[in-house]
């Protein structure tokens, strides 16, 4: 089968014949039908999260955001068969350790990633493990597009949104970076009724903020975001997000909080930062702010993300701004590294 691969970092992607992936007795094969391209992907495709212990082994077949219909399933799997629309929520528990049991997965000990921990959605078959954990129903009324997101940026952001920063109707909400996970996260925010300031310094990403909800937007080219967001709040944000992960965004998210304000820290670092960022420390002494991490969802929270998926309350495929092949793929993630793909794009065809 067609796929695109990873074989040195940092250089080109390669679109290659590759052997199709082989069955387990717990196991499946899902036939993918859209794979988001996320800027995780860029992360893993710059050699990047070596400082928390991840290193992709070459060659690699990354994609980390699929739904699709499944081909086969292994003897052991009593929960799925052939002919199932799924999606693959991108964290897997093992279902044994403490936080597993207790209904948090998504930071098991022993966690697993689709697409990291085993070939993913840029080639066309991907064998899923332990199908029954690590499978979700997908509802006849969902595109295999909207999915596409849901299983890494739209459902970390749900997740943030929701459970952990816990935003609520009428709150201000700020959003520090407009890709495909700042995009998520101000579509939530707005949808449970939270007004939303998105910054960002690309007018073409504001222009998708505005269409996913954003009740303001502020170009942070030109002036001080946090003085204009605490202007236009009457005293700063009661949630800020950092959607990127950069110094710089982490930095003015803080500084657009008010008092007891909460800081949810969304985006993962880069080879700048390598996973430290200096925080204002006495700021958040004195101003009684809390910092909130995020990381993808409990794949138990499913059920009610999709439930306002179903019912329309919120609509993921108003983030998907094009779909693309195999080789327009390897251009949109190679334009990740200069914010020049905004929006997000879903690869569906593997011709």
């Amino acid at each position: 089968m067609k796929a695109l691969v990873l074989t040195e970092f940092g250089r080109d992607l390669e679109i290659l014949d590759v052997n199709e992936p082989e069955l387990t007795s717990s196991g499946a094969i899902i036939r993918v039908e859209a794979n988001g391209i996320c800027r995780s992907d860029w992360h893993l495709w710059q050699g990047d999260w070596s400082w928390v212990g991840l290193t992709l082994p070459l060659p690699h077949v990354m994609g980390h955001e699929f739904s699709g219909v499944i081909e086969g399933v292994g003897d052991a799997v009593t929960r799925f068969r052939p002919g199932d629309r799924v999606i693959v929520p991108h964290a897997h528990g093992d279902g044994v350790c403490d936080y597993c049991r207790s209904g948090y997965s998504n930071v098991c000990d022993d966690v697993a990633f689709a697409g990291t921990n085993y070939w993913g959605g840029y080639g066309k078959l991907v064998h899923i493990p332990d199908a029954d954990r690590n499978l979700v129903v997908l509802p006849a009324g969902v595109s295999f597009e909207a999915a596409a997101g849901l299983g890494c940026r739209f459902m970390t952001a749900w997740h943030g949104v929701v459970d952990q920063a816990v935003v609520r109707p009428g709150e201000w909400v700020a959003v520090h970076g407009s890709g495909g996970l700042g995009l998520s996260a101000i579509h939530i925010a707005s949808r449970i009724g939270a007004p939303v300031i998105a910054v960002d310094i690309s007018e073409s990403a504001l222009e998708l903020a505005r269409e996913s909800g954003a009740y303001a937007t502020i170009n942070s080219r030109d002036g001080d975001a946090a003085e204009q967001i605490r202007e236009l709040t009457g005293g700063g944000a009661h949630v800020a997000v950092d959607a990127l992960g950069v110094e710089a965004t982490c930095l003015a998210a803080i500084a657009s909080l008010r008092k007891r304000g909460r800081l949810l820290q969304a985006g993962l670092t880069s080879q700048a930062e390598q996973g430290r960022i200096s925080l204002p420390i006495d700021q958040i002494v004195l101003t009684e702010l809390q910092v909130i991490g995020t990381a993808n969802m409990p794949i138990s929270r499913f059920p009610d993300m999709m439930r306002m998926v179903e019912t329309g309350v919120l609509d993921p495929e108003l983030m998907v701004n094009r779909t693309v092949g195999l080789e327009e793929a390897r251009t949109v993630l190679q334009g990740m590294g200069s914010f020049s793909s905004p929006g997000i794009s879903v690869l569906n065809d593997w011709t």
